[in-house]
Parts: C-alpha cells; sequence; structure tokens
C-alpha cells in the first residue's frame, strides 16, 4: 500500500517523531511510504476562483509547493494528517494543503485514512471533527487517530503504540 503522509508541523519536533515512528510501522510492515513535510513548503490557501474546475482541468492557477504534494496525493492508498496543535485546530499550513485539495477532490486511489496529532495540552475536538468531516466527504475508511500530550510527546512508549499501530495497516 502507498502512504502519503502530510505532515503540516513547520517544526521538526514532536509531530515529526510521530511521523516517523509511523513511517517506520508502516515500511516494515512491507507499505511505501512517503512523507511529505507541507508545514515547511510555500502553499496558499485556496483561491475559490474555480480555474481548477475550469479552464485548468484539475490543476491548480496557484504555481507553488502544492505541486509537489498532488502526485503523491493522487497515488496514495491511504492519506495520514499529522499537526501539531494550534488553538485547537491543524496548522494552516496543512490545513492550506487540505484546502488546495479542492481542485482534485477526492483521491483517485486513497480509501483510508488516519490522523496523528501532538499538543502540550490536548485539545483535540476541532482537529477531530475536521478530519470526521473530511473523510466522510472523501468516503475515507478512518483507521483512528493517535494524540500525544504533554510529557507522551516523544516519549517511547507512545513512539512504540504509534509504530505498532502503523505495522497493523
Amino acid at each position: 500500500m502507498k502512504i502519503a503522509i502530510l505532515n503540516g508541523s513547520p517544526r521538526n519536533g514532536n509531530t515529526a517523531a510521530m511521523v516517523k515512528a509511523f513511517a517506520e510501522g508502516a515500511e516494515s510492515a512491507g507499505h511505501e511510504v512517503c512523507v511529505l513535510h507541507v508545514g515547511k513548503m510555500k502553499i496558499g490557501g485556496c483561491l475559490g476562483c474555480e480555474y481548477c474546475h475550469g479552464k485548468g482541468e484539475g490543476k491548480c492557477i496557484q504555481k507553488d509547493d502544492m505541486e509537489q504534494v498532488m502526485p503523491a496525493y493522487k497515488e496514495a492508498d491511504m492519506i495520514v494528517f499529522a499537526s501539531p496543535i494550534y488553538y485547537s485546530a491543524p496548522t494552516a499550513q496543512l490545513q492550506a494543503a487540505i484546502q488546495r485539495m479542492y481542485s482534485i477532490g477526492k483521491p483517485a486511489k486513497a480509501t483510508k485514512a488516519a490522523l496523528l496529532l501532538s499538543s502540550a495540552s490536548g485539545g483535540y475536538d476541532v482537529a477531530v471533527a475536521q478530519y470526521k468531516a473530511l473523510t466522510g466527504m472523501f468516503g475515507l475508511e478512518d483507521l483512528g487517530a493517535c494524540t500525544a500530550t504533554g510529557e507522551e510527546n516523544k516519549s517511547e512508549a507512545k513512539l512504540a503504540e504509534i509504530c505498532s499501530f502503523a505495522k497493523t495497516l
């Protein structure tokens, strides 16, 4: 299975550790993993111009780093959304990448999704609700969410749990 992980963190901290553990687990189970560091890319939010649904024939009018994301998104059998929590929500960078998927809508091949979230103090409700709405809209099977809060971040136990979760895919 091809897995695309959209890492929405602009840093190389807790979320990156979760992504690494997930990728290692999935790869050890024989899956092909592509980590896309959308949190560090230059991706503008959707302009709502509808170019993609007209003259663009599925391509966005904006020419930015989303062009690097789309091939993996289109080819993935599974999409993993990963983000730290900022003000009860995923990062703006991850949300911009998700909004830009509007140009093609549901990924052509993906049937499954998962969520990785890190936070200093919890507060995952908004992020989980957005994820559930997205998986429902795209008809993706929700394989679950892994969260790390406070001292769980980067702990051996939590990273082992995430790695084990990915091995079961």
